[in-house]
């Protein structure tokens, strides 16, 4: 087999987009080294070329998770400087892979009343933003760049798979399932989104809590989550996503992290149930922030999350309304609705996230 080679100008050319991997007859995995390296990059060079950036500008963002990372990359890539706000979710390794990309990091170690960590590390961002004369914060809950950077991602499925019958996902903040299902509509209007949330996450219409599943799901509501893009949503359970992770790895050699097993979990169940169309799922990230957790049978025996049989079900329970759902894997058909036009759903409570960020 000829061997070719790409040089990239950058790591980030180099770790945007996904590998399509069959992972059945009519399953792909749309796997990401890095999703969130996509909207960060896109973000923060958009905002350049609008002139948002000045030379003393300081890049300010909320985040525990992987956008932190993507920011911190663009953004020793840039020369620029960084701050970001966070909560004792964030795991040591993340923790030090951005302080030694040069980012400034906060811990707000204690909830707000209402909305929780996400509500003070806000009140946090919007604080710094006061103290500082020149900042840009990303917003990636509001701006719409976050969105609109997934529509090459789009591109790729189209050209590569031709018609995709349906997209299955992580929801957090609305940008890779709202931006990619968008982009695929355009061609194929048909196409079905399917979001994948974690219980106790106010998304899609259930109170909020505690959350042992982390990197999808949210506290307080994202303005870029567009909720009539979604025919369907799948809770599921943390002990259900780290199984589902495993197999991912075990049975495909994909190491990923526990929302790709989440997403594969309900995906995998479609996909076999419509062999005559084409699924895509979308793996937002790889698992090596998880080898001391989802990935080490000690920690998940300890906690609780036992890799057996009673966390691989067969199907999910279909229940009539969000406030409905079980605590395990449940569907719920959304139906391209607003928030507000589906019965059953916790009434809003807070803001969108975005008008929180405002300096």
């Amino acid at each position: 087999m000829p061997v070719t080679t790409r040089t990239y100008d950058s790591i980030a050319d180099a770790q945007m987009m996904p590998r399509l991997i069959r992972l059945g007859p009519n399953l792909y995995g749309a796997a990401f080294t890095l999703m969130k390296l996509l909207p960060a990059t896109y973000i923060l060079q958009h905002a350049d070329e609008r002139g948002e950036l000045g030379p003393d500008t300081v890049i300010v963002e909320t985040t525990s998770g992987t956008f932190g990372l993507g920011l911190a990359m663009q953004a020793a890539l840039m020369k620029r400087e960084l701050i970001l706000v966070s909560d004792p979710a964030i795991d040591g390794n993340l923790y030090r892979r951005l302080t030694d990309l040069g980012a400034q990091v906060e811990i707000c170690q204690e909830p707000a009343e209402v909305g929780g960590f996400q509500e003070a590390r806000l009140r946090r961002l919007a604080e710094i933003r006061a103290e500082m004369p020149d900042t840009f914060c990303p917003e990636q809950y509001s701006n719409p760049d976050n969105p609109r950077s997934y529509g090459v991602v789009a591109e790729q499925l189209s050209r590569t798979l031709g018609t995709v019958d349906c997209v299955v996902g992580p929801v957090g903040s609305g940008g890779s399932m709202c931006g990619t299902v968008r982009g695929l509509r355009e061609r194929t209007p048909d196409t079905l989104a399917i979001g994948v949330d974690s219980h106790r996450s106010v998304l899609f219409g259930q109170p909020d809590g505690p959350r042992a599943l982390r990197g999808l799901g949210n506290s307080l509501w994202p303005a870029n989550l567009d909720h009539s893009v979604f025919d369907e949503v799948h809770w599921c359970s943390a002990a259900e996503a780290f199984a589902h992770t495993r197999e991912l790895h075990a049975g495909h050699a994909l190491f990923q992290g526990p929302t790709s097993g989440a997403a594969y979990l309900v995906a995998q169940w479609w996909a076999e149930r419509h062999p005559d169309q084409t699924c895509v799922v979308m793996l937002p990230d790889e698992g090596y922030r998880y080898q001391a957790t989802v990935y080490d049978d000690a920690w998940l025996a300890d906690n609780g999350f036992l890799l057996a049989g009673a966390h691989r079900p067969a199907e999910p329970v279909t229940v009539e309304a969000p406030d409905k759902a079980e605590d395990r894997w449940t569907r719920f058909a959304w139906g391209r609705r607003s928030y507000d036009e589906v019965p059953g759903a916790v009434p809003r409570f807070a803001d969108a996230l975005t008008e929180r960020t405002e300096a």
